[in-house]
């Protein structure tokens, strides 16, 4: 080998090397800067999140630790001190009275998703195009979830109001703690039919089987469902990244790939 060609080898060498230190010292930078934020989500929202914390990972080498439940359930455990940074709640009521409560941060708080309710059976005969099912004898049981802790299950009860049918259906309801419970009723067979979270029947790609109706929004108050940041994350660099990050345009495409409706523009809190 002469000279030359040794002096070329031993610059490639050199580059080689420095590029390998800058990509070190550059996973080193993410390394440090990368956090933790503990997230409280609603049970609607929890495989949207599976996929939402993953790509947020991704994006900016933060960690979220998710931990679901029902909404009501979530605000009792922050109120006695539970460590969550962020809350995704399924309702507007329990951000906006955790912030005047001084357990949630002023001006943090928006809406992430708009929900909708579903009529769904896993028999794919039983669920009409119009929800008529809903007065007739075709069913034994309704599972909805409580509406005292859960938004959709307020809901589902205003569905039943708005149509006269709640003497009917009463006796034939079956509570779940949450819609995440109720909707386990209905695909086990344990009732033949729920009112759940259009989220929990659909994924991106794909349907779950059986039937359902669309239940029209005009049947119940508007499900926004807010996310607000807790006292607790207040210092926390990566609880406020992944409020961020849920505002962005590749999050909201995620968010409505699920079965939510999204605002054209969060804001910054209100």
């Amino acid at each position: 080998m002469n000279t030359k060609s040794r002096s070329r080898s031993s610059l490639d060498a050199g580059l080689a090397v420095r590029c390998v230190l800058v990509a070190a010292l550059c996973l080193a930078c993410l390394v440090a800067r990368a956090g933790e934020v503990r997230v409280a989500v609603a049970t609607n929202f929890l495989k949207a999140m599976a996929t939402l914390a993953r790509d947020f990972s991704e994006r900016t080498g933060h960690r979220a630790v998710v931990s679901g439940g029902s909404t009501g359930k979530l605000y009792a455990q922050i109120v006695a001190g539970a460590p969550f940074d962020v809350l995704l709640a399924a309702d507007d009521a329990t951000p906006r009275r955790l912030e005047e409560e001084g357990h949630g941060v002023a001006g943090t708080r928006y809406t992430y998703a708009v929900g909708r309710l579903v009529l769904w059976s896993a028999d794919p005969d039983r669920v009409d195009a119009e929800g008529a099912i809903l007065a007739s004898d075709r069913y034994r049981r309704l599972a909805i979830a409580n509406p005292r802790l859960a938004p959709y299950g307020a809901a589902a009860r205003e569905v039943l109001e708005a149509r006269g049918l709640l003497e009917l259906a009463g006796p034939r309801i079956v509570m779940g703690e949450n819609i995440g419970q109720a909707f386990q009723f209905v695909a086990t067979g344990n009732a033949e039919i729920g009112l759940v979270a259009l989220s929990q029947v659909t994924a991106p790609g794909r349907e779950a089987g059986g039937s359902l109706w669309r239940v029209p929004p005009d049947l119940h108050g508007e499900i926004r469902q807010d996310a607000v940041l807790l006292a607790r994350g207040v210092d926390n660099e990566a609880a406020r990244a992944l409020l961020a990050w849920l505002r962005t345009p590749a999050a909201r495409a995620t968010i409505r790939s699920f079965g939510y409706d999204t605002e054209p523009d969060p804001g910054k809190g209100r």
